[in-house]
């Protein structure tokens, strides 16, 4: 087992662009050309393929691209009881673009049973070395939480749910189930993915919650709820956290620095690193890294993964630098501002230009930390 931990000096999110093998044998599946089985091994060969282009780039983090999913969200939730999910061709407003993304809503109580994605890990292992660790990217408990009590699905969840703490509750033991699985099947590294708090930071963002929502009780929620989730893990168990602000098809959510949710999330969520968006203005400065506790990692999300266009070397370093006047360099890496596929969609470059982006990544992380 490598004992390599997350993250790294040149590191990633998580999700690639989809190969049109895939794509192809996605569609082919949907209309009933070729089996589960035949879809399975196109994901199989098309991850593989991305595992050695991983390690030819020269990382030290290997992933399955995210090739199995459709949602980089909603997946994983399908893969608990009680909940459900349906196409109705709707979706949440980006800029300027619909999401297309599934309706998913509670049947009953939340429970972890075998969930796909610890079979999923499994596929990645077997390709860890001496070089290399896979790690495990889920949404955070945060995430699916706020699925669940947005106005459109409380009503259907207040059937189930009295209350948001139990609510939670259910929520974070769902997690350490398949937390505890992961870790069995020889997991050492997991990254929650949170776009809640990215979405809080935006004007207006509370109302996602209900009118007359509390901020205050919300952040409260969302930090419990992911506390709780990865209460008493072992210690070499590393648990990370992205935090973004919407990305689908080169387009995002929502806009706003985190100064308004810096003392919760970076100074309380108790995880081992931040993998934070920082790529354009939206994201505002550097200066709430000021709250960031003990000894925690900071990933600077400096590349971003919405446009093709290669970013300056020496304007990135600069502001590795900039960063540095706040975090101590030693406790800073580099990566994309978020995955270039978060859905199966993808954003909108050529893989070979995703490449490029990820070359740029490791050679200014090499000048960088000598």
């Amino acid at each position: 087992m490598s004992e390599l931990k997350t993250p790294f000096r040149a590191d990633y999110v998580g999700s690639f662009l989809r190969p049109q093998k895939l794509k192809d044998a996605k569609k082919d599946y949907e209309s009933g050309k070729i089996s589960r089985e035949q879809l399975t091994a196109v994901e199989d060969e098309c991850i593989s393929d991305l595992v050695r282009k991983q390690k030819a780039t020269g990382f030290h983090v290997i992933t399955d691209g995210e090739f199995r999913r459709s949602f980089w969200h909603l997946d994983f939730m399908w893969g608990f009881e009680g909940v459900a999910h349906e196409d109705t061709g709707g979706g949440v407003q980006f800029n300027g673009e619909l999401a297309r993304l599934d309706e998913v809503f509670l049947t009953g109580k939340i429970k972890a049973g075998t969930h796909p994605f610890v079979e999923h890990f499994r596929f990645v292992k077997q390709f860890e070395d001496e070089n290399t660790v896979a790690k495990q990217t889920i949404p955070a408990p945060a995430q699916t939480f706020q699925q669940f009590v947005t106005p459109k699905n409380m009503l259907c969840t207040r059937k189930f749910y009295p209350t948001d703490e139990e609510l939670i509750e259910d929520i974070a033991a769902a997690y350490r189930k398949v937390i505890a699985d992961l870790y069995a099947a020889g997991c050492r590294n997991i990254q929650f993915d949170d776009c809640t708090w990215g979405v809080l930071v935006a004007n207006g963002s509370v109302e996602r919650y209900g009118k007359g929502a509390d901020l205050d009780a919300i952040k409260a929620k969302l930090l419990k709820v992911n506390n709780l989730a990865i209460e008493d893990l072992p210690d070499d168990l590393m648990i990370n956290t992205h935090v973004c602000r919407g990305n689908y098809h080169s387009t995002y959510f929502s806009s706003g620095p985190y100064d308004s949710v810096a003392p919760e999330l970076l100074g309380k969520e108790n995880v081992n690193a931040y993998y934070l968006e920082f790529d354009d203005e939206r994201s505002g400065g550097f200066e709430p890294l000021k709250y960031v506790s003990g000894d925690k990692k900071v990933v600077l999300g400096l590349i971003t993964t919405k446009s093709p266009v290669l970013e300056d070397k020496a304007a990135v370093i600069a502001r590795i630098k900039e960063a540095a006047k706040i975090i101590p360099l030693e406790r800073l890496c580099l990566s994309p501002q978020c995955g270039f596929a978060s859905c199966e969609i993808g954003n909108k470059l050529t893989e070979e230009e995703q490449w490029a982006k990820l070359r740029l990544v490791k050679e200014i992380a090499d000048e960088v930390w000598k």
